[in-house]
């Protein structure tokens, strides 16, 4: 199988990636809301354990739409995207320890490791889209992490409009991303 009929399988599959951005919209904006009126300990718990349960909750909204929720077993991109998915928890480990020294660092370094997450995304989909989404979370990240770090509780609502909007915008995608071309023979 070439890269181009994987890229397209992946797309197929998971109609085009947005199944994940819109549930971590609901998730960022729940984590945001506990961190604000409850405690941005349990907000921190919040976008952690949620997090963990993106991945099982988008294959959810799949099944509901019908058509498959999983790459066929075998498939060479299925160990990828595994592996990329399992950067983004071992990587909060990080974002709760800086989050609990500065509590308004916790939402600015988890959009930087969240969104560095996504940069694997543009070749296991085939869709620059992914860089424009990887780009939006880690610019939100640094700029509230190093020029506006009083921000740093609004950056998780924020982070949650970025990924509703992307959620809309990789569902209209999924349709016109680049399907294989026959190689001339």
């Amino acid at each position: 199988m070439d890269v181009l009929q994987a890229q397209a399988d992946v797309r197929r599959t998971y109609r085009g990636g947005f199944s994940g951005p819109l549930v971590s919209s609901i998730i960022w904006a729940v984590a945001a809301a506990v961190f604000s009126w409850v405690s941005p300990a349990a907000g921190m718990a919040v976008l952690f354990f949620g997090g963990m349960l993106i991945f099982p909750s988008a294959a959810l909204v799949l099944k509901f739409i019908g058509g498959p929720v999983a790459l066929p077993k075998g498939h060479p991109s299925a160990a990828l995207a595994m592996q990329s998915a399992f950067t983004v928890p071992l990587g909060l480990l990080v974002a709760i320890v800086l989050g609990t020294y500065e509590p308004l660092l916790f939402f600015p370094a988890s959009l930087i490791i969240v969104g560095a997450h996504y940069l694997v995304f543009i070749s296991l989909y085939g869709m620059t889209l992914f860089a424009v989404l990887a780009g939006a979370l880690v610019a939100l990240g640094a700029i509230t992490l190093f020029l506006l770090p009083n921000l740093g509780a609004v950056s998780g609502w924020i982070g949650a409009g970025i990924f509703l909007v992307f959620a809309v915008l990789l569902f209209r995608a999924r349709d016109i991303a680049h399907e294989p071309q026959p190689a001339d023979g």
